[in-house]
């Protein structure tokens, strides 16, 4: 029973810190920042109401962070490397949100979204050849990686 208990408390660990970058995130956007330039942008088609992006965003990290913890456990020899690629874009993902709203730099973010994808999709094939179970866990976070890319690289175009 105690190893058992032993993987909850990782696994809620792993997702807690994960769940805790998107909340810095947002903190360096700051709150009244995102609301306000979201009202304000032309949103491309298919654009969707602001509300959503924090649940979407509350998934996905725990979503990815149970991947992470899945490869953590393994004794693959190239799981440091993986968890390395996994905090390194967990820092890049936790960029787009200041880059776009604080700064309100599109092109930065188009940049930032870009490199996130590029990213991920590395994490994502290093994390499968450790464990497979991976794949549907972090497939979600590449697909909205592109719907983000495209929304980002649409509200460059638009404004």
């Amino acid at each position: 029973m105690k190893k058992k208990t032993k993987n909850i408390t990782e696994l809620l660990l792993f997702i807690v810190c994960t769940e805790l970058v998107g909340s810095l995130s947002e903190f360096l956007a700051g709150s009244r920042n995102i609301k306000e330039f979201y009202a304000e942008l032309m949103k491309p088609p298919f654009a969707p109401p602001g509300w959503l992006f924090p649940v979407a965003w509350a998934i996905l990290y725990a979503l990815m962070a149970s991947a992470a913890w899945l490869v953590w456990k393994c004794r693959h020899k190239d799981r440091d490397t993986a968890l390395g690629l996994y905090f390194v874009q967990l820092a890049v993902n936790c960029l787009w949100t200041p880059v776009f709203f604080r700064l309100r730099s599109l092109t930065g973010a188009v940049a930032v979204i870009i490199l996130l994808t590029v990213m991920v999709t590395v994490m994502t094939l290093m994390f499968r050849r450790i464990d497979q179970r991976t794949t549907p866990l972090l497939a979600p976070y590449l697909v909205w990686l592109v719907y983000a890319s495209y929304l980002t690289i649409g509200f460059k175009l638009l404004n």
